[in-house]
């Protein structure tokens, strides 16, 4: 499963930031291998907007997850429908976060989240 976090800097063992569309970085990672790539979040950058800008890049990552702290109303509402799990409620670091959702503890499940 690729499952993207978001979080205050590169790799695993980052922070998870509380914030998606203004978060610097979104960690993928691959959760059967724990393999992960950081990519820059582009809502960081965002002058107005963030939420939409972030939900539009974290889309075009292809993730089967997003863990993160919140999301916005205007993220909610370009994820929906998009088939993605959205977990809100995730803390510690990024490995953390991947090893609690693997284990269905990752926080509670936004209202337009599909079932663990």
């Amino acid at each position: 499963m690729k499952i993207l976090v978001t979080a205050k800097d590169r790799g695993l063992d980052a922070e998870v930031d509380g914030r998606f569309g203004r978060c610097p970085f979104f960690v993928v990672v691959d959760s059967e291998t724990m393999v992960a790539t950081s990519v820059e979040n582009p809502g960081t950058k965002a002058t107005g907007g963030a939420g939409v800008a972030a939900a539009q890049g974290a889309l075009d990552l292809k993730p089967d997850a997003i863990l993160t702290g919140e999301v916005g109303p205007h993220a909610i509402k370009m994820l929906e429908g998009s088939g993605v799990k959205i977990v809100t409620g995730a803390s510690g670091s990024v490995r953390e976060a991947v090893e609690h959702f693997k284990k269905n503890e990752a926080g509670k499940l936004s209202r337009n989240a599909t079932s663990m």
